[in-house]
């Protein structure tokens, strides 16, 4: 990891700083810190012979191989020279480099890649679509990302459940969520605002890929994508799990600074300008890396960042377990609707007419109208 425990313990709580108005990161480490201490398990390390000897992480290398071949084609991109990938994120337990071949980097990771969890932060929003593609309109540098979700205590993949994945825009705003902090507070049409949010099912490898744009930062927290899993949901006929909302994981997941660096260079991210906060400073990803490694491995599309690259992440679950969660808002069929026991927001609009009717950019056309999901 590029965080060293000498910088780690550098980092003093003290100067917990406040990511959004309304919104204490001291509370968010406090409840992070307790599940934690409640886990028995709290990485993967005690699955690697089993993930091995299962076939799983043959099945990780063509698929990731595949999928990367796949985005490479569709942006006219070749491979890069000598068959080799540039990797930036050095795993706790592997030590790759741009010279590492394809087998080694995609087979390697899955016995060192730890178990992320906190809490959901302030701006979820309740009653998203099932898509792959979450990025609509927004611009930014593209970037395909790979989850995996596996149960802590059997060591087996987890599939037929719903991983769930949202992350503000270039310039620091999250849709669905008008409040004071999140870009125009004054623009109540962003309640209405599906971009960079999406669910998406796992596969029998408990795999659950997406399409978006890298985040961009904003005031307070290092860039971040939060991931949610439900194990316990039912996929509606207007492409939502509904508003009841229930999650056995809640996480966040994080990119090595010198990736974020370099995009930082492109624009719009180079036009945002809001504060930067950088990984040594983030008071989250520290209380993270005390435990677990929620950095996202990744591999560069092309040979410069803009043209994109493709991201994965492994992490546990405890399947028996679902709490919970209280959104910033709810997306509605007439639009999005202030959630006014989340305690985030400005002024709320609207009323509950059912769940969204509409559906935006990126919903799969012939997706069941109806699925339970079982673990």
């Amino acid at each position: 990891m590029q965080l060293t425990s000498l910088t780690l313990a550098a980092i003093s709580l003290a100067g917990v700083a406040v990511a959004h108005p309304g919104h204490d990161l001291s509370e968010e480490i406090a409840e992070r810190r307790a599940f934690v201490n409640s886990v028995e398990k709290r990485s993967l390390d005690h699955c690697a012979e089993k993930i091995k000897a299962r076939g799983l992480e043959a099945r990780n290398l063509a698929r990731r191989s595949a999928a990367v071949k796949n985005a490479r084609a569709a942006k006219g991109l070749h491979k890069r020279d000598n068959d080799t990938w540039e990797e930036s994120h050095n795993s706790t337990c592997s030590g790759y480099s741009e010279y590492t071949p394809i087998p080694e980097l995609f087979a390697g990771n899955a016995s060192c890649v730890l178990t992320p969890e906190v809490t959901q932060g302030p701006y979820y929003v309740g009653g998203e679509y099932v898509r792959e593609n979450v990025a609509e309109d927004q611009d930014g540098v593209e970037i395909h990302l790979d989850y995996q979700v596996i149960d802590v205590e059997t060591c087996e993949p987890v599939p037929h459940v719903y991983v769930e994945m949202w992350h503000c825009n270039s310039t620091g705003v999250y849709s669905g969520v008008v409040a004071n902090g999140n870009g125009d507070s004054s623009d109540e049409s962003n309640l209405d605002n599906t971009f960079l949010r999406g669910i998406q099912p796992t596969d029998r490898d408990g795999v659950a890929q997406f399409i978006s744009t890298f985040p961009g930062h904003y005031t307070g927290r290092a860039t971040h994508i939060h991931v949610m899993v439900h194990t316990n949901a039912t996929l509606l006929a207007n492409h939502t799990l509904g508003n009841e909302v229930y999650a056995s994981h809640v996480g966040q997941a994080f990119f090595d600074q010198d990736l974020i660096t370099e995009v930082e260079k492109v624009e719009p991210y180079a036009s945002n300008t809001q504060d930067i906060t950088l990984n040594a400073d983030d008071s989250i990803l520290l209380q993270e890396t005390a435990d677990v490694d929620p950095v996202m491995s990744y591999v560069y599309l092309g040979d410069s960042v803009e043209e994109g690259f493709f991201a994965w992440l492994a992490f546990g679950i405890n399947t028996t377990y679902s709490g919970e969660v209280t959104p910033a808002a709810f997306l509605y069929e007439s639009g999005g609707v202030e959630n006014s026991d989340s305690g985030v927001g400005g002024p709320g609009r609207g009323a509950p007419g059912g769940v969204p009717s509409g559906v935006p950019s990126g919903v799969p056309s012939g997706v069941p109208s109806e699925s339970t999901p079982t673990v």
